[in-house]
């Protein structure tokens, strides 16, 4: 009998010692997270100087992302568990790298900083877009797989598919949800508040659906076409740092680029297969979490 209760409490134990530990873990990296998105942003909001667009002082940044190397084998997926998913897609692989040719699709291309006559970048503010951005579960794919959004623009999330989605919006600065959506539901609308890069967002039910969303406090960005190219346009005149951005180089790779009145420069990325491995992907960017319960939008009885 004793012998019995010493091995319950050794057990008992040794697991609240792993929760306290799996605790202490992941406050480190989200406390971190959250501390940087705390507090009002009010008063920083209104020290900033509102942008009034001048197209004979604005230019435009255009460019082509290459990938150097052997283009990588498409990862097949298994969607057999899913009928509807396994009828839209035949020949499904995945998106995590998609090359044609040499050029590299699915980047993103964002100023960071930089100075605009003699003031900094960061110290203006831009008009939100007036219309709402959308990502739409189609085909059991998120479309777009990346995007870029203002900060206080809607995120209209959608499905078109005839199978039900789990949306896992895994935001550190933003509000973050994990939520179902059945087929041909109401939108999910999302105001996202706060400059972050990126957002990463999960279906937990098809694990292969993935998608990023960046939220920045500017319209300077673009994301690479099929064919590895991008276009910034009305740029102000000024010195910037340009970062482009690809999911399995979560870092960044960035380039200085200087935009005239009325000109057009030009900045060419190049990503090498090693950059692009998946150890390169910063550690909890993405992370597997089970389904929550929560009611099933468009499936109530």
């Amino acid at each position: 009998m004793h012998s019995s209760r010493a091995r319950f409490l050794v057990a008992l134990l040794a697991a609240l010692c792993l929760l306290a530990y799996a605790a202490a873990c992941s406050k480190g990296v989200d406390d971190a997270d959250d501390a940087e998105g705390s507090g009002d942003d009010s008063a920083e909001v209104a020290n900033l100087t509102p942008y009034k667009p001048n197209p004979a002082q604005e230019g435009s940044i255009a460019g082509t992302i290459s990938y150097a190397g052997a283009a990588p084998e498409k990862a097949p997926i298994a969607m057999t568990a899913d009928p509807v998913c396994a009828a839209a897609n035949p020949d499904p692989h995945s998106e995590d790298i998609v090359v044609n040719g040499d050029k590299l699709q699915n980047v993103l291309v964002y100023i960071k900083e930089g100075k605009v006559g003699d003031k900094n970048f960061s110290g203006f503010s831009f008009a939100p877009g007036s219309q709402p951005a959308t990502l739409d579960q189609h085909g059991c794919h998120y479309v777009p797989h990346v995007q870029a959004v203002q900060v206080n623009q809607t995120l209209n999330i959608t499905n078109s598919d005839q199978t039900s989605h789990n949306i896992n919006f895994d935001a550190k600065l933003n509000e973050k949800f994990n939520q179902g959506q059945g087929p041909q539901a109401a939108p999910i609308s999302k105001p996202l508040k706060r400059a972050e890069v990126v957002v990463p967002v999960k279906c937990n039910q098809h694990p292969w659906m993935r998608a990023y969303v960046a939220v920045l406090p500017h319209p300077f960005f673009a994301i690479t076409d099929a064919n590895g190219k991008f276009e910034i346009k009305n740029v102000p005149a000024g010195t910037y740092t340009l970062v482009a951005w690809h999911e399995k180089d979560q870092k960044g790779v960035t380039q200085t680029v200087t935009v005239t009145a009325g000109g057009a420069a030009t900045s060419d990325f190049s990503f090498s297969a090693d950059q692009l491995k998946a150890e390169n992907t910063q550690g909890g960017a993405l992370r597997m979490m089970p389904a929550l319960e929560f009611p099933m939008l468009g499936m109530e009885h």
